[in-house]
């Protein structure tokens, strides 16, 4: 205890001098050693013991991380460590690997100003590597570079030293190639090169690391590894090279401190005025300015209640203050303030701006909320997720009596996850939840019974399909149920380039009206449809074309209700509905406003559009996963013949040695017990691992059963639904 205490003492002592603090993220692939090379900071930082780093995972302190052996949620720990005779203070967020938590490693990108990426010597840069580098360079975080399991390459592959060197500069240039693909005058800056010190190599398992700067100072190079690493007498080589002194070389020179990365990343984060005064605060990490704190995580204290995580860009907070919450009109309380050390919270009297800090007392906060001193700041922009839910499962409380406790859990649950979409189905009285793959869900499940108390049965996985258009219709008549009320509506494709732009959140309903036209000009939309959207929903968007129509203002908010409705649960399955563009374009209203209220006005708009789609060739679309499967050459036929038996496709395939990588796309609908089918194929010689590729057609040839089950499952009439059953024609 008397350590952890000192370490707190030297934590409250650094936090108000932002030159000498560190905000860093560590991310990779899965399994290639993030948390075992946390566990080396700490035992440099002497929160745990020198023997056990390595093997004890201390970041990984859920039961069901320990059991799986992967993280499941970022952790983040604050630490000090001396380096050059100053101390520094490192606040680090140890991320999860897998494919299904991405959520949370776009999430700590946010909180975060440098990155280290690990990467394995072995493995090299792998599809879950590409993917968080983007994140990270989305955000505008600068990366280094850290090869890892250095050993395993000399005494697993048995190269000599000239291979060594020669593969792990293989390994840099892969990673400089993505780079590069991703951003040409980003790569200026951020070029990882071992000669400037922006790359370190070692084996965090067995807590020793090289760089070319510490070579200098230790005086062993890479021949010297070579023999240490052949010989097996790693400690002495962890004795003269200590991992956490080399990595820490490398984070306090080359990633920014808070003062200068709030200049660079509050531009991209924050769209607000940047010459307000809250605008010049943030940029300049001001602790004497107004609060603004962007929540980044939401944990439960079974004592404390919610604990919201996030990064604190300016003012100081403390006991007691009165913040808003972006979305809600009152205050809420600060109750307590403090720092994580790994799975525990510790109080702190106040915390000022450039740390990254754990406030209780936010009730009203969720993951991406604005809080601030301010009653009208501008908020951060949305955190936006690298992919979407693609499988669902529905869960019943297994006793009524737990019932009101399973929803009051359920609202829980999706504030701690944003990933996860929670629905409560009014029809058939389910509970849907919707996740990132089948693991993510089953480890929700399994925290639901263990952590929440009600014990649940959960439906087989199933696939969400998106409703889409593929031909025009329109315009559609929607009459109001008194008849005095009409809606002309006409249905197309919206263009893909838009699609994607509305996804990756570039385009939104909060941004400012001249701005979004000009994107949508640039993506090729007509001009008079871009500067007339009036409202989006998932990816569709509905445009106003009409002139001069008496009453429509008012009218509009309840126009834009039926087209949300509609969207939401599209007419043939009833799934969501993706990339329609919906055009208003004549609308006859009653000029007495009690004949044009919500029971008459939402009906006929959602039946016009229902109507539309159907009469516009709807089809559905079907979640997509690239798969990536490494396996020796003896064994590839089992492989293929497994992607090829469930409608996937082989996209690529290279040779390295006697293994064979192969990259290939499936539909999500038949990945379910991939695992198991791949391992008897290939005799558990296949490593594999996914990662979301978008939605494509179904074919033809499958529609009509796939809608009859998904109909049949909600309870509905089986046969594809005619434009008749919504409009009289």
């Amino acid at each position: 205890m008397g350590v952890k205490k000192k370490m707190v003492e030297r934590v409250r002592d650094l936090m108000d001098q932002p030159e000498q603090i560190r905000n860093i993220g560590i991310v990779a692939h899965i399994d290639h050693g993030k948390t075992t090379l946390t566990d080396n900071l700490l035992a440099g930082a002497g929160m745990i013991s020198k023997e056990l780093a390595g093997t004890q995972l201390f970041m990984d302190s859920d039961e069901e991380e320990q059991e799986r052996g992967i993280t499941i949620d970022a952790a983040n720990v604050s630490m000090v460590h001396e380096f050059e005779g100053e101390e520094y203070l490192i606040n680090l967020i140890d991320t999860p690997g897998h494919v299904d938590f991405g959520g949370d490693v776009t999430r700590a990108m946010r909180a975060v100003d440098g990155a280290v990426v690990v990467v394995d010597a072995v493995e090299g840069a792998m599809p879950q590597t590409e993917t968080v580098l983007r994140q990270a360079l989305k955000e505008n975080v600068t990366p280094v570079l850290f090869v890892n399991k250095v050993d395993r390459l000399i005494n697993e592959l048995q190269v000599d030293s000239e291979t060594m060197q020669i593969k792990l500069g293989k390994v840099i240039d892969n990673v400089n190639k993505l780079i590069k693909g991703m951003s040409e005058e980003k790569y200026k800056e951020w070029r990882l090169d071992a000669a400037n010190g922006t790359v370190a190599f070692g084996s965090a398992l067995y807590n020793w690391a090289i760089s070319v700067t510490y070579m200098k100072k230790s005086g062993i190079g890479f021949n010297e590894v070579f023999q240490y690493c052949k010989d097996n007498d790693m400690k002495a080589l962890a004795e003269k090279c200590p991992l956490h002194e080399v990595l820490n070389d490398m984070i306090i020179k080359h990633l920014p401190n808070p003062l200068v990365s709030q200049k660079r990343r509050v531009p991209v984060i924050w769209h607000g005025d940047a010459d307000s005064e809250i605008g010049k605060q943030m940029a300049a990490c001001d602790p004497d300015g107004d609060v603004a704190l962007m929540v980044t995580k939401i944990t439960r204290d079974p004592h404390a209640g919610e604990i919201a995580t996030g990064r604190l860009f300016s003012g100081t907070l403390q006991r007691g203050q009165e913040l808003y919450v972006s979305g809600s009109a009152k205050t809420d309380r600060i109750q307590q303030v403090g720092v994580f050390m790994g799975p525990e919270r510790v109080d702190v009297e106040k915390i000022p701006a450039g740390n990254i800090a754990a406030v209780t007392g936010l009730k009203s906060a969720i993951v991406g909320s604005t809080a601030t001193s301010l009653r009208d700041m501008y908020p951060f922009e949305m955190i936006t997720h690298a992919s979407e839910p693609v499988v669902t499962v529905a869960v019943e409380a297994k006793h009524m009596r737990d019932l009101p406790k399973l929803i009051e859990v359920l609202r829980q649950v999706s504030k701690e996850d944003p990933t996860l979409q929670v629905k409560i189905d009014e029809e058939t009285g389910e509970h849907l939840l919707a996740g990132m793959g089948e693991l993510h869900l089953e480890v929700i499940g399994h925290r639901i019974e263990r952590d929440k108390g009600v014990e649940i049965t959960a439906s087989e996985p199933i696939v969400v399909y998106r409703e889409t258009v593929t031909g025009r219709a329109g315009p559609v008549e929607g009459k109001s149920p008194n008849r005095h009320n009409r809606f002309y509506i006409e249905v197309e494709p919206l263009e893909l380039s838009v699609v994607d732009l509305i996804k990756s959140g570039e385009i939104t309903m909060r941004m400012d009206k001249i701005e979004r036209r000009d994107k949508l000009l640039g993506a090729g939309m007509d001009k008079d449809e871009a500067k007339g959207i009036t409202a989006i929903s998932e990816s569709n968007i509905l445009i106003d074309m009409t002139k001069g129509v008496q009453y429509l203002r008012e009218t509009m908010e309840l126009i834009i209700e039926g087209f949300v409705e509609a969207t939401t649960a599209g007419p043939m399955s009833r799934e969501p509905c993706q990339g329609i563009k919906l055009r208003l374009v004549d609308v006859k209203l009653h000029e007495d406003a009690v004949h044009r209220g919500p029971a008459q006005v939402i009906p006929a708009v959602r039946q016009a559009i229902q109507a539309g789609i159907l009469m516009a060739d709807v089809t559905l679309l079907e979640p997509f996963q690239k798969v990536f499967i490494q396996v020796p050459q003896d064994h590839m036929g089992g492989a293929i013949s497994e992607i090829q038996g469930r409608r996937g496709a082989i996209l690529n395939m290279t040779q390295e040695g006697d293994v064979t990588d192969i990259e290939s796309k499936a539909p999500v609908s038949g990945l379910f017990g991939f695992a198991g089918d791949l391992r008897s194929a290939t005799e558990g010689r296949a490593l594999w691992s996914t990662e979301f590729a978008g939605f494509e057609s179904l074919p033809k040839n499958l529609l009509p059963d796939v809608v009859k089950q998904i109909r049949t499952r909600k309870g509905l009439k089986p046969g594809i639904p005619k434009p008749s059953d919504f409009v009289s024609q």
